[in-house]
């Protein structure tokens, strides 16, 4: 199957303006032509009937259904073992959620196999998949040795094109002797200190890491990594040719966001405690500010204001955040209700935040949205508009799924 017209779409979502209407740029009654995995021609049902000289392989008829952009979730840490249904279960009695949960994760995964963490990557792709998303980015992170760290992003690196160093995750526990003292070898029992540990991410960790990822993140909160360790990580990952992203504001107001802005960050993610000055630099820049509002779900936090930042001309994406410990789900139709609910958006703007705002988190200009030369990463809806997804929450409307022009679920 080389070329396919895909027809009688009760609404396409094109997510560009000029071809369609807003700014998810809608057309009713439409066709799309795909042609070797690309987006070849974009209009009515009316107008590929005028047309009628396409060469044409395969005719796929979708029966009045929607067909958006497949999702573009640009923020998962989906290589790791382990389980931490506990953690979970003692917040939602009452325990505040903090960073130091993530070590748990640390332990169960420097134990398992490649074998095993593959298994456990490949099945959560699927599931992933199953649910719309046909871009996604994976982080490291749950390693935090050179050995464990240069695997989760070679694993990753199977998957997906868009593969995150994250070393600077939390200090493991061996790295949290007194600081300033010298540390021996740690083979002997000898805990290192946050510094040593902060040289070993910018020396031989980022060096292993580096030609399996695109991405460098580090997370810059209070309980992992101060303003200046982020600065330092970063700009060390950005000489090796890696592109900055930040974990910030997540727990409480911080400088993260700021150093985001400051370093050209293509994406500051969580941004669930905004300062003014937070508001104003992203307005200025091209950072993206990614909300991942499973996360609030899951932790009982307050959910990020994407109404603010979208009232001052901040570009928003959503994604999953994907992980064992503050939220666990792979559905960015979950988090299109959650927004549309909780955080203020309309429900064009949760879908294209979950689609091209995904893409534009990545800096790539091919998936999130279906124009003319895009890839054809397609969704099929069981309703017939997107709506559905905030309207029907927790239903399954996800129908089919094709990736570069090929079905995958």
């Amino acid at each position: 199957m080389t070329r396919t017209l895909f027809t009688n779409i009760g609404l396409l979502v094109t997510n560009d303006p000029s071809v369609g209407e807003g700014i998810t740029g809608e057309i009713s009654d439409a066709a799309l032509l795909v042609d070797l995995g690309r987006i070849a021609w974009v209009g009515t049902s009316a107008q590929a009937e005028v047309a009628g000289g396409f060469d044409i392989d395969h005719v796929i008829d979708l029966g009045g259904r929607c067909l958006i952009p497949g999702f573009v979730d640009a923020h998962s840490h989906i290589v790791f073992a382990g389980d931490r249904t506990d953690e979970f279960e003692a917040r939602m009695a009452g325990r505040k959620y903090s960073a130091g949960g993530i070590l748990s994760t640390v332990a169960a995964t420097r134990a398992a196999s490649d074998e095993e963490l593959r298994q456990s990557l490949v099945g959560f792709v699927d599931e992933m998949h199953a649910q719309g998303t046909t871009t996604l980015e994976i982080k490291s992170g749950y390693g935090l040795t050179v050995h464990d760290e240069e695997r989760l992003v070679r694993l990753a690196s199977e998957v997906t094109d868009e593969v995150t160093f994250l070393g600077a995750h939390v200090i493991p526990l061996e790295y949290r002797g007194a600081s300033g003292t010298a540390a021996r070898a740690l083979e002997d029992g000898e805990l290192g200190t946050r510094e040593d540990y902060v040289a070993l991410v910018v020396g031989p960790m980022l060096e292993a890491c580096a030609p399996y990822a695109k991405w460098i993140d580090v997370f810059c909160e209070e309980g992992a990594f101060t303003i200046d360790e982020s600065r330092q990580i970063l700009e060390a990952g950005i000489g090796l040719g890696l592109m900055p992203r930040v974990h910030a504001s997540q727990l409480s107001a911080g400088e993260g966001i700021r150093l985001a802005v400051d370093l050209g960050a293509a994406s500051v993610d969580h941004c669930t405690y905004l300062t003014d000055l937070d508001v104003a630099a992203l307005a200025r820049s091209e950072t993206v500010a990614t909300l991942l509002p499973g996360v609030e779900f899951s932790t009982k936090q307050p959910y990020p204001d994407a109404r603010r930042l979208i009232d001052a001309g901040v570009t928003v994406a959503l994604a999953t955040d994907c992980n064992p410990g503050s939220s666990f789900t792979s559905s960015m139709p979950l988090c299109i209700a959650l927004a549309v609910r909780e955080m203020g958006m309309t429900a064009p703007e949760a879908l294209w935040s979950a689609t091209a705002g995904g893409a534009q988190a990545l800096r790539r200009e091919d998936v999130g949205r279906l124009t003319v030369g895009s890839r054809a990463d397609l969704t099929e809806l069981a309703a017939p508009s997107y709506v559905h997804l905030a309207y029907r929450p927790g239903v399954p409307l996800v129908r089919r799924v094709w990736k570069d022009g090929e079905l995958i679920s």
